[in-house]
């Protein structure tokens, strides 16, 4: 396992493929250090002994110990502790850790290879080329990103109708040594600080298709591969710093006629089983969102309840009604992912075949705990972001800049007048709303905001999802039954 420290010295040594607002930068740039700093917590704290439990385990590959983000989970425990540490590393970062996305596509892909290779005996080594990868990525605990979401087009017509081919993510030529794909995959979240650009399809795809059913690993700096990116800090402080700077990128990650060598790519054609790998890393990273949300609940709880106190309303019965909201939606959440962990099997869920056996034997959660959570924690994002806004009220949005504060002329009267609890000090009071001006009204406060609606599928996902796997047939006997009907 690696350091924080080494980790940087690696983004330092890659080509410079990323640009951001007219700009070709360094990995390293300032601009990414927000981002860094935050994915750096996720090595920080694996080398903390009293860690090792939550944040290390051992490879099925070498039986070495190995960070956790690397790992495939072979066990209800593996996915259990998954998502707690996800929960605990969000909740010292303060929102997202970053590096889920890259573990969920290494689950998803360690299955869908394995299967993959069933249909075509002898012809191809997807597992086998997965395998390898996998081991180098486990032994230098590399940080990794999942390019899933294409650009898509006319969202009206399915990838081989598009006018442009290329809306989709496909392969434009098989080589002896290798394929070349064309197309590009955007909202790409921390693909600018990612060792390696993990690649799956973004929904189920016809025989027809097969073109678009490719899966494969390059590194984020690999010839062809170019990004666009956008950075997601919060307004620099020069006064009155926060206790952690939390920051994110996203990427629209253009592959422009991109070379990817054979034991790189870990499905090439297979149609059918292009749509289960988008499938599963999207049930995955909602799985994650289980230990993601509830931080992010944490968080917002203790906002509302710190504005409440400020305020000097904490007795106030309507608060005690908003922070019940807001624990309820934040623990069901976590319940539903843990439920999820504790039903998971290696079995994925087949339309018209219920519940099948799939993969090698690692553990896939339950996909209907996985969805109900993760849309009942997407579906409050702005309704939370309303009890903050109630119970803070206006100052958040209209607070002197941080440099009104150091002024020798007026320092002194915003002290006195941004005082409104007395047992309060005017200094944490003015850090208070500093920190609930970046959640609401700040421009990284509301693409968060979005992110955490859209991010791994929006609600409207997870109910097709619900719907499209919950047996509602057989609640309906049961009513009949008791009903007395007779078909």
């Amino acid at each position: 396992m690696r350091t924080k420290e080494q980790y940087i010295e690696a983004l330092g040594k890659m080509r410079r493929n990323i640009y951001v607002n007219g700009q070709k930068i360094d990995r390293t740039d300032e601009a990414q250090q927000a981002t860094i700093d935050t994915v750096g917590v996720t090595y920080e704290e694996a080398a903390k002994p009293e860690n090792a439990d939550l944040l290390l385990a051992t490879s099925h590959l070498t039986g070495e110990k190995i960070n956790r983000f690397t790992h495939v989970h072979h066990s209800v425990e593996d996915l259990h502790k998954k998502q707690d540490m996800t929960r605990h590393l969000c909740r010292l970062v303060g929102g997202c850790i970053l590096r889920c996305m890259g573990i969920d596509a290494v689950n998803a892909i360690h299955a869908v290879s394995f299967e993959a290779d069933k249909v075509n005996p002898g012809a191809t080594q997807y597992h086998k080329n997965f395998l390898t990868w996998l081991k180098r990525f486990q032994e230098e605990d590399l940080m990794g990103c999942c390019a899933q979401t294409d650009v898509k087009g006319d969202r009206m017509k399915r990838p081989g109708q598009q006018e442009d081919p290329d809306m989709y993510v496909r392969v434009v030529e098989r080589k002896k040594d290798g394929i070349v794909v064309r197309g590009c995959k955007l909202h790409i979240t921390v693909a600018s600080a990612a060792d390696e650009i993990l690649v799956v399809p973004t929904r189920y795809l016809r025989p027809e298709e097969s073109d678009w059913a490719v899966a494969f690993a390059v590194p984020g700096d690999w010839e062809g591969v170019k990004q666009v990116v956008t950075v997601h800090n919060y307004r620099p402080r020069k006064h009155f710093q926060r206790g952690f700077m939390q920051g994110s990128t996203d990427s629209y990650v253009i592959f422009d006629d991109c070379f990817v060598p054979w034991d790189r790519v870990f499905l090439c054609g297979e149609s059918a089983h292009g749509g289960v790998l988008a499938l599963l890393f999207a049930l995955f990273h909602r799985h994650s969102y289980s230990g993601c949300k509830p931080a992010i609940g944490d968080l917002l709880l203790g906002t509302v309840a710190l504005a409440a106190e400020y305020n000097g309303i904490a007795s106030a019965s309507h608060v005690r009604d908003k922070l019940a909201e807001v624990i309820k939606v934040t623990e069901l959440g976590y319940a539903a992912g843990y439920t999820a962990s504790d039903l998971g099997k290696p079995e994925v869920y087949m339309p018209g075949l219920g519940f099948t056996p799939y993969g090698p034997g690692s553990y896939i959660p339950n996909s209907i705990y996985c969805n109900v959570g993760r849309c009942l924690t997407g579906e409050a994002v702005f309704h939370e972001a309303e009890i903050l806004t109630d119970i803070s009220g206006g100052a958040p949005a209209t607070f002197p800049y941080e440099g009104d504060f150091v002024h020798p002329e007026v320092k002194d009267l915003l002290n006195k007048y941004v005082k409104r609890n007395p047992n309060v000090s005017a200094e944490n009071m003015a850090q208070l709303w500093r920190y609930v001006g970046d959640m609401l009204c700040s421009a990284t406060g509301g693409i968060m905001n979005v992110a955490n609606y859209h991010g791994g599928g929006s609600p409207i996902m997870e109910a097709i999802a619900i719907t499209g796997q919950y047996d509602i047939e057989e609640k309906k006997a049961l009513v009949k039954r008791i009903a007395g009907i007779e078909d």
